[in-house]
């Protein structure tokens, strides 16, 4: 960041007085600028003992499967933004949503939050930044073409869950994903 957002002025990084970190200050208005995590925020949409994936049409990992999901918008929850990136990415409604993990990735400030949800219906299709979405079955899973660790842990948690029929929320440290990292 080089100018403020508030007037225009040059920003630099100072610890602002009763701050611990760098922050982006504007020399003219002092505006202190916080940059913080951003939420990513997905389904894991459920047809009977089928998992709906999605192949990327958009970097990062374009041409890997994951579950539909995406960046948070202002103004709308955690929930919403799951069902709405299901809608954009597999054009796929969502019911009985219900939070299920919850991973925290300081390493590229991020947070990852997936809930369980059922379809309404066999009405799904690719969405812009999908090249194709399909159900699968846990047997069927392309688990070394999934894009990012926090969908493959999601995914083992989901089929290892099922067994049971209980789905507590998961919120892991992030030494299993480094651990799947390098099983990819």
């Amino acid at each position: 960041m080089k100018f403020c957002s508030q007037c225009g002025g040059p920003v630099i990084q100072r610890i602002p007085e009763g701050d611990n970190r760098l922050r982006h200050v504007c020399e003219l208005c002092h505006t202190i600028h916080y940059l913080n995590p951003r939420i990513v925020a997905g389904c894991v949409p459920v047809w009977g003992e089928q998992v709906l994936l999605c192949r990327r049409a958009i970097e990062p990992r374009k041409g890997y499967w994951t579950l539909p999901a995406g960046f948070m918008e202002n103004g709308e929850t955690m929930e919403q933004a799951a069902a709405r990136e299901t809608a954009e990415e597999a054009c796929a409604r969502v019911r009985d949503l219900q939070l299920y993990t919850l991973f925290d990735l300081p390493h590229i400030s991020q947070v990852y939050t997936f809930f369980l949800a059922q379809l309404v219906d066999l009405d799904f299709a690719a969405g812009e930044e999908s090249l194709e979405v399909k159900l699968f079955h846990e047997r069927d899973i392309p688990w070394s073409e999934l894009a990012f660790p926090t969908v493959g842990r999601t995914l083992e948690c989901y089929f290892a869950d099922r067994i049971e029929q209980v789905y507590p929320v998961r919120n892991e440290p992030l030494a299993p994903l480094l651990a799947y990292y390098k099983k990819a």
